[in-house]
């Protein structure tokens, strides 16, 4: 596969992350694919958003799980931007999106959504529960599944093989050539989180990776002056 670049949250290093705003941007500075996070509502839909409540990126409070999306539909997520569903997502971005399950639960919807939009080709599955990975391979086998993992033990590569991954999305500052290796070896692609000074950048370089995940537009993240701290998936 050529270098695959992805925009984390669409580029949340700039915009309001998990908006359209930020996935438009994502798209206009040129990312092969967007990636954007998964929980469901009280009512049962696919809210965008990475952190398990709404405190964190908007201006209300308290778990997805506790809000109807009515509720959620007068947050503001930022710059007067709302919090998307999943499927307007899809109405409107247009590039492949890599499509984080943070909720479990989630799984199940996410295929049915898959399934009835025709979006099974352009939409692959990343989690870091092995679980809903391996649900959505069992109910959509010809969705590619993305395994995300931290901790990058001697089972990354049969945990990967389990849920039918044949790309890992590995926290940059535990990879090693050793792991790369293993991975490379069982035909599993690696790329990184997050990716975004010129030190970064040169590193999955000389890891040979095959693609990175980045919260800047990829220009500015290679040209930029090196800044502190690593955000998770």
């Amino acid at each position: 596969m050529s270098f695959l670049t992805v925009g984390h949250r669409g580029v949340m290093g700039v915009e309001p992350e998990n908006t359209l705003r930020s996935f438009r941007r994502a798209e206009r500075e040129g990312v092969d694919q967007v990636e954007l996070d998964l929980h469901l509502s009280k009512d049962g839909a696919l809210v965008v958003m990475h952190d398990a409540s709404v405190d964190r990126t908007t201006d209300g409070t308290g778990p997805i799980s506790d809000l109807t999306l009515a509720e959620i539909r007068r947050l503001d997520a930022g710059q007067g931007e709302g919090v998307p569903v999943f499927e307007e997502v899809l109405d409107r971005v247009t590039c492949p999106i890599q499509a984080e399950i943070k909720d479990t639960a989630a799984a199940r919807v996410l295929a049915s959504v898959l399934r009835e939009r025709d979006e099974t080709g352009r939409v692959s599955v990343l989690s870091f529960h092995d679980d809903a990975l391996a649900e959505i391979h069992t109910l959509l086998p010809e969705v590619a599944t993305v395994l995300v993992a931290s901790d990058l033990g001697p089972d990354i590569v049969p945990r990967a093989q389990a849920v039918g991954a044949r790309l890992v999305s590995l926290d940059l500052t535990q990879l090693t050539l050793d792991v790369v290796s293993r991975c490379h070896a069982a035909g599993i692609a690696v790329m990184a989180w997050s990716v975004n000074t010129p030190q970064d950048w040169a590193l999955t370089r000389a890891l040979g990776l095959d693609g990175a995940a980045t919260d800047l537009p990829p220009a500015l993240g290679r040209d930029r002056t090196p800044a502190d701290g690593v955000s998770a998936p």
